[in-house]
């Protein structure tokens, strides 16, 4: 039996929708070097927070997150290592089936130690460093989300949408912290003290009752703070499979991609050696769904290429949270 030619047109229009986000991805993995800032998180926090279904009028969804990076950066004669835990808040209120506005909240605990000697000094016990902690608030975000097209309605849902986003990284973050009398690093301050704005677009196809790709491209425009120190302007691509396991447990796959430039260091121009560059991670990850609006997931992202600037080495990172969707 030959299909409709409008049932054709859909399934190549959704193709192509598919195509061009993995496009998206290994185009940003495989271009050419460019510049990976030293604090950006890979990922879309939305879609990670608040699930594939981000508009669907009157819902209003609570989520917190708790997530450990780790990094290193610097030469064998004197190196940083960079921790941080971070327990994030997020409250989404979609106003209709095109419009969700999103707020999140970070708290940061930074631990910045200094490490010198080398190689040869820390395998003899002789390596001598200095470390520093910061904790507080982290620098809120303000976000809204807009539903440029859909598929129409069927037996799944919308089969497909787009979607754009804009937003506003505040500077309301602790970014003056000091011990013993002096300002703590910028790296082990909680917020950046800069106001960064940023825009990007997303996508959703489902593919049956079973499964779905998702992904998301964002570039972030980065102020410089009180201290004229401006951190790398970043890009961040993403490309997702979720897929069902059981009644209650899905399994999502994705691959977080981040290019972004130097930081600047000062007024006049002088950048940071050791930040920027690209990065690739694959990012496993489970959600269950515990009843009563209630959503648990846990995951990791492995880094699995990189083409970083200077001296550095990113480590894997961990994530648990919860969602709440109120009763409407």
């Amino acid at each position: 039996m030959t299909r409709p030619a409008s049932s054709r047109a859909t399934r190549q229009s959704l193709v192509r929708l598919g195509g061009l986000l993995l496009a998206l991805v290994v185009g940003t993995v495989a271009s050419p070097p460019a510049f990976a800032c030293s604090v950006c998180r890979c990922g879309d926090p939305a879609f990670e927070a608040l699930g594939l279904s981000l508009y669907e009028a009157g819902a209003f969804r609570l989520a917190m997150d708790w997530d450990r990076l780790a990094k290193e950066q610097g030469g064998p004669g004197e190196r940083d290592s960079l921790v941080e835990n971070r327990l994030t808040s997020t409250l989404s209120l979609n106003l209709s089936e095109t419009v969700a506005v999103v707020v999140r909240v970070p708290y940061s605990r930074r631990e910045l130690s200094e490490h010198s000697g080398g190689e040869v000094a820390r395998e003899a016990g002789s390596e001598h460093g200095e470390s520093a902690t910061g904790s507080g608030l982290g620098d809120p975000e303000l976000m809204a989300l807009v539903r440029l097209w859909a598929s129409p309605f069927g037996p799944l849902g919308r089969r497909a949408w787009v979607g754009a986003g804009v937003g506003v990284k505040t500077p309301w973050g602790d970014n003056d912290l000091s011990q013993f009398g002096e300002r703590l690093d910028e790296h082990a301050q909680p917020g950046t003290g800069s106001t960064d704005v940023f825009a990007g677009l997303s996508s959703v196809l489902v593919i049956d009752t079973e499964s779905s790709i998702f992904g998301s491209l964002q570039h972030r425009w980065t102020g410089s703070n009180p201290h004229d120190y401006r951190y790398g302007a970043a890009t961040l691509v993403n490309l997702g499979f979720e897929r069902r396991l059981g009644r209650s447990v899905d399994g999502v796959v994705e691959v977080n991609a981040r290019s972004a430039a130097r930081d600047r260091v000062d007024a006049t121009g002088q950048l940071e050696p050791d930040t920027g560059g690209k990065v690739a991670f694959l990012a496993p990850r489970v959600v269950v769904s515990l009843g009563r609006g209630l959503v648990a997931r846990a995951g990791v992202q492995i880094p699995i290429l990189d083409n970083l600037n200077g001296e550095q080495d990113e480590k894997a990172v961990y994530g648990v949270g919860l969602t709440y969707l109120f009763s409407r």
